[in-house]
């Protein structure tokens, strides 16, 4: 679907590292992702991924060109209301699972509300509702170390849901995982696209990628669809 305010935006997004030497590692991109889009981006270590997570999460500004989310221009923002934008309205799930190891799966979800002001009932409630989204009802109280893999990559699912964001940004979720692991990590990321959430997957992986709907590729920071 074209037309109308995309969810992402980019006209001329670039990266650039200090240097000395800089380091480009973004090179001048547009990009469109639709809401309810589920896109793949593949490429090799060192070809930008992890900038793109970086700049797509507002976590790193870029250093030329307009990123717009749903309409608004992240780039002009202070860094507080960029903050509070990504807060608000990207989830976050990466490789490692960073989840705080003496507590209960349901209070490192709730964590996820820990900078909107929610209070303490209402966070605990909407992170049990997450939990059972991801299948995880039964393992509210059990912290990181009694759970396996699969469960501590579900947990952090949970806490990137929980704010109920826009866009669900995925880097590598699947590469601390066995191949059956993944692939239920992966269904449920399916799931998930399927009610509606937009999905950007980073991975270095061809058959994770192969799931998605759509396909970009990035080598020495070019960016490209396939």
């Amino acid at each position: 679907m074209t037309g109308g305010v995309a969810l992402i935006d980019w006209h001329g997004v670039a990266r650039t590292y200090p240097g000395p030497p800089p380091v480009a590692a973004l090179r001048p991109t547009d990009l469109r992702i639709e809401r309810g889009d589920y896109v793949a981006l593949t490429g090799r270590s060192g070809s930008g991924k992890s900038t793109v997570v970086n700049v797509l999460g507002l976590i790193d500004r870029p250093t030329a060109g307009t990123y717009r989310l749903d309409g608004r221009d992240t780039r002009a923002m202070t860094e507080s209301a960029r903050t509070t934008l990504r807060a608000e309205r990207i989830g976050l799930v990466f490789q490692a699972f960073h989840l705080l190891p003496q507590r209960s799966a349901v209070d490192n979800v709730a964590l996820g509300l820990l900078y909107q002001g929610v209070p303490t009932r209402r966070r605990l409630a909407r992170a049990r509702s997450a939990l059972l989204r991801v299948g995880l009802g039964h393992r509210l109280a059990a912290p990181p170390d009694r759970l396996s893999g699969g469960e501590r990559q579900r947990v952090a699912i949970a806490r990137a849901l929980v704010a109920e964001p826009d866009l669900l940004l995925c880097d590598e979720p699947t590469g601390n995982l066995d191949s059956l692991t993944a692939g239920t990590v992966l269904d449920l990321v399916e799931g998930l696209h399927g009610d509606g959430l937009t999905i950007v997957m980073i991975t270095h992986d061809p058959a994770v990628a192969g799931r998605a709907a759509r396909h970009m590729s990035i080598v020495d920071g070019r960016m490209g669809a396939e």
